[in-house]
């Protein structure tokens, strides 16, 4: 594009550049151009450039780039700051991205995928989250924008793990938890892992190869095949006994833990008492619970209460997790059992 210029020599380009900007007198959205020896810096027109700056003149020069969005939101101009209701967060699993739209959101949901798609970096199908159901924990998904299967493969502190949201329930809010988890195991511990889904806490014990032995649990087929995978991709790891089981069947066993998890967080508290009397003493349970703000200092002392564990068991720590609602978090409590 045509504009006017300021001819510098390139060694004065940037005192030139920063003395133009500091005055309101450096155009902004145009590049500048290099031509020989000097630099064309484009000026705002119709102003007086002072004396002795250098030769002002015409010359073509090209747009600068748009500076690149830093929220999803810039993509889709004045919609964004006219709604209110406009989700700011979502998760990106592998290649995929969720994100939970309230229903009193005007924005038509396809706006909100495409914006999606074009922020985030490696995005290949946008979905909107409308929550976990049945008792294989299962996502209901609305495609909003992009193609494909819901099928990835998601990295995670180094882990590739195996996931399909349509098939096995995951949620990468919990990847430090699962880092965390397995940087406690001690080496020879026995390790249950309760309502595993795709099994991201086995898989990152089993690559740590401290743990004697991991059993994995979960009823939903599909998940224990993607935890299989996932551990076939390893090159090394602990033995994990990946089970196809209801979680109250596994639990009427014999079988003993030096340290299990459960992360069931609406109903996992039915589970929790059963858990306690297969965990040896001396032994640690990871729990994790939906647990309304102001009630968590309690929470863990009412965990052994309601489990009928008398004084046996104890909660050592409650972790915000993450925020679930602007209600409550998901709690991550540790529980230790008496020697």
């Amino acid at each position: 594009m045509n504009c006017r210029a300021l001819r510098v020599p390139r060694r004065r380009g940037e005192a030139a550049r920063r003395e133009l900007l500091d005055r309101g007198l450096l155009r902004s959205g145009i590049r500048i151009r290099a031509d020989g020896e000097d630099l064309l810096l484009p000026v705002v027109e119709g102003v007086e450039i002072p004396t002795g700056w250098g030769p002002v003149e015409a010359a073509e020069l090209d747009p600068a780039p748009a500076a690149p969005a830093r929220d999803y939101a810039d993509l889709l101009k004045d919609l964004a700051a006219e709604e209110p209701a406009l989700p700011r967060s979502f998760d990106v699993i592998g290649d995929i991205v969720l994100v939970r739209i309230p229903d009193h959101c005007t924005i038509e949901p396809g706006r909100i995928g495409e914006a999606l798609r074009a922020f985030v970096p490696g995005a290949r199908l946008v979905g909107a989250d409308r929550g976990v159901h049945g008792p294989g924990r299962i996502r209901l998904l609305d495609r909003l924008a992009g193609s494909g299967s819901w099928a990835t493969v998601h990295s995670e502190h180094g882990l590739r793990l195996y996931v399909d949201l349509e098939r096995a329930y995951f949620s990468p809010r919990l990847a430090h938890e699962h880092h965390r988890v397995a940087s406690e195991v001690r080496t020879g511990e026995v390790v249950f892992d309760l309502c595993c889904g795709v099994g991201p806490f086995a898989a990152h014990i089993a690559r740590d190869r401290r743990a004697s032995r991991i059993v994995a649990v979960d009823s939903n087929p599909d998940a224990i095949e993607l935890l299989e995978r996932s551990l076939a991709a390893l090159p090394a790891a602990a033995p994990v006994e990946a089970r196809t089981q209801r979680v109250e069947e596994f639990l009427a066993g014999p079988e003993v833990a030096d340290r299990a998890i459960l992360n069931l967080p609406h109903e996992g508290i039915k589970y929790l008492g059963p858990l306690m009397g297969r965990v040896a003493r001396g032994g640690t349970i990871h729990y994790y619970e939906i647990t309304p703000r102001g009630r968590v200092a309690d929470r863990g002392t009412e965990l052994v209460s309601e489990s009928g564990a008398g004084s046996v068991w104890r909660c050592v720590s409650a972790r915000k997790v993450h925020a679930y609602s602007p209600q409550s978090d998901l709690i991550g409590y540790t529980l230790e059992r008496g020697t």
